[in-house]
């Protein structure tokens, strides 16, 4: 099933996705539905009808967002480097998300790129998890674009800096429950500015996949409902490119997975830094 945050007269609400349109959960968004012990799946009871109801950022305030890098075998080719032994993790903040139609607004004079992710839903608390609990922890799957600031990423060792700007990072537009996605099955993930295809991939060629990730995780800190874990991003991006490429300011990012969903988001490289 689909779920989503999605706005509706003036308010937002957790909501499922019916043939006959969104219903609406007894929240105000995925957020506090999962935080409140709520599911997603073919068994969560569902209210009344939304009627002209639009998708917006589905989890607004994730308690964690961590992500991972160097986890599609060709991506990490392009860069240079081995496969890695463990996953290369780095963090994101909430005010890093915006929604499936939601520009993206970074500074001018920076070098923005492009980063298509399969982003994991967790579901429920989990410390030291194995396989198996980590994988029945999963509430389900969105789209994400890991937008980075190359020029800040690299000024040092350390990533982060280039990758947890404010307002940085589509998500959405829906939530799926693994009931009807698996990723490890592989599905399409590609990206495309302006119309033109630059990644293209398939999420079974993960190096770690979701379940794994969440494990690996869980060893030294906790995840809760309502967190994310990017995944990684394929091959293509910009900065391995030659000559290198880099978003302008209007440049249209599509962001779209195989049974999931498509992000369509404006750059806009005019915010002060």
């Amino acid at each position: 099933m689909q779920f989503g945050t999605v706005a509706h007269e003036g308010t937002t609400h957790a909501a499922a996705r019916t043939a006959d349109g969104w219903r609406a959960l007894p929240a105000a968004d995925l957020s506090a539905h999962l935080a409140a012990g709520g599911t997603l799946g073919p068994d969560t009871p569902l209210g009344e009808l939304l009627p002209g109801a639009e998708p917006v950022a589905p989890l607004p305030r994730p308690g964690k967002v961590i992500c991972c890098g160097l986890n599609y075998g060709d991506h990490i080719l392009e860069t240079g480097r081995e496969l890695p032994s463990h996953p290369t993790l780095f963090v994101k903040y909430a005010d890093s998300l915006v929604g499936p139609v939601d520009d993206v607004a970074l500074p001018a004079g920076t070098d923005v790129d492009w980063e298509a992710e399969l982003a994991v839903v967790v579901g429920a608390t989990i410390r030291g998890a194995d396989r198996a609990t980590a994988t029945a922890a999963i509430a389900g799957y969105t789209v994400a674009n890991d937008v980075s600031v190359r020029d800040w990423q690299y000024r040092t060792l350390q990533w982060f800096q280039g990758k947890a700007w404010d307002d940085s990072t589509p998500t959405g537009p829906v939530v799926v429950s693994p009931d009807d996605v698996d990723p490890t099955r592989g599905l399409t993930i590609t990206c495309r500015v302006n119309g033109e295809e630059v990644q293209r991939d398939t999420t079974a060629t993960l190096v770690f996949d979701s379940a794994a990730l969440l494990a690996y995780i869980s060893t030294f800190t906790v995840l809760r409902p309502g967190d994310l874990v990017l995944t990684g991003t394929p091959g293509g991006v910009g900065v391995a490119r030659d000559p290198q490429r880099f978003l302008a300011d209007g440049d249209v990012l599509e962001t779209e997975i195989e049974g999931i969903g498509l992000l369509r988001n404006t750059i806009r490289l005019t915010k002060p830094a």
